[in-house]
């Protein structure tokens, strides 16, 4: 990647095919396909960008959070890579990564409020500079993108005739388009906290528990599709989006009460994996038409974990020269790392009522 952002050379090995026949990422597979080709697809970009490596300005790479095993593979080759070459190196956070990827298509001013929904995390928080994050909130369970992959597993939707292909989440959207999400009742996570953070697992439960029952209706043994699987995903699909709805909504009113985006022309940008769900897109948009807030997001190639994004956030502090290293002994990998500075409490203490909006979205 040069100074502007254009590409100009990159490579993909993808495991998804591998993952999908697994029935979800097992880290030591992962680690290992890692290894062997990640030499390869480096050096595909750089040859397709017909730079050399002595003329690179420098080297960043994901350091945190994630798989330990895969971060372990990236580092350890980074390592080597600059010490052949002897160039500084810029460790990355990778949810940082994920906020800043949209100021490579839009020219975004800090600062702005960031949702990060991925199959391993789910926050909000307002992007004050490249490395300057006010937390609001987080998942204190699991992640958006890990509930939508258990359910579509537990559905078997591997199995269904138009999802083979498809991610456990995009097999969710893909058959929630045929179904009533009214069948089935789904309790909304936390309707009793007046925060920001998010939590997913007390639904999973609720999901799974309607799933067995069905299955000894319908007696039909587990593996098997059941005949309300659109039902179900409609439901369950619908109720992560309002919940991830509800407390944008209420970052928003917080934001707007304490100062913290501009009074016009604020802005929310939803990266991460979920985020290229076209539904909960669109239940966002209803958020942020009803607060005047512009909603952004990178396109879907660039809203899940990729090169482009790591590169980016490597221009943007090699633009303002933080976190630039030329030594690398003290460097490791961090498998949990927060975000910038958390302010939940303060968020928790304001208790802000989120008045109720008619989330319909008509496919």
């Amino acid at each position: 990647m040069d100074e502007t952002g254009s590409i100009l050379g990159e490579s993909l090995y993808s495991q998804k095919d591998v993952h999908l026949k697994a029935g979800g990422i097992i880290p030591p597979v992962a680690q290992r396909l890692h290894r062997e080709h990640i030499a390869r697809v480096t050096q595909e970009a750089l040859d397709m960008s017909g730079v050399a490596p002595s003329d690179l300005s420098a080297v960043a790479t994901t350091v945190k959070p994630g798989l330990a095993l895969s971060l372990g593979v990236g580092l350890d080759y980074s390592i080597k890579f600059i010490q052949q070459h002897k160039k500084p190196f810029i460790p990355i956070h990778h949810m940082e990564a994920h906020a800043l990827t949209v100021r490579m298509i839009e020219p975004v001013q800090f600062p702005f409020l960031v949702l990060l929904v991925s199959g391993g995390h789910c926050l909000l928080a307002v992007s004050k500079g490249v490395d300057d994050f006010l937390l609001l909130g987080k998942s204190l369970d699991e992640a958006p993108g890990d509930i939508l992959d258990k359910v579509a597993r537990r559905l078997s939707l591997i199995s269904h005739p138009e999802c083979s292909t498809l991610s456990g989440g995009q097999a969710i959207e893909h058959i929630a388009k045929q179904g009533d999400r009214l069948k089935f009742s789904l309790k909304l996570p936390m309707g009793q906290h007046s925060d920001c953070n998010f939590s997913f697992s007390g639904l999973r439960t609720q999901v799974i528990h309607i799933i067995h029952k069905k299955e000894g209706e319908e007696g039909i043994p587990m593996g098997q599709l059941l005949s309300c699987v659109n039902d179900i995903a409609a439901a369950v699909q619908y109720t992560v989006a309002s919940h991830i709805a509800k407390r944008t909504h209420r970052a928003i009113l917080f934001c707007k009460a304490k100062g913290l985006l501009p009074q016009n022309s604020a802005t929310l940008v939803v990266s991460g994996g979920v985020a290229s769900n076209q539904y909960i897109r669109k239940t966002l948009k209803i958020v942020t038409d009803s607060t005047d807030l512009t909603l952004l997001c990178p396109p879907a190639k660039l809203c899940t974990d990729n090169g482009v994004m790591i590169a980016w956030n490597g221009i943007e502090r090699l633009r303002e020269g933080k976190g630039i290293l030329n030594h690398v002994e003290n460097i490791c990998y961090e498998p949990k790392a927060a975000l910038g500075t958390d302010i939940s409490g303060q968020v928790r203490e304001a208790a802000i009522k989120v008045p109720r909006l008619k989330l319909e979205i008509k496919e």
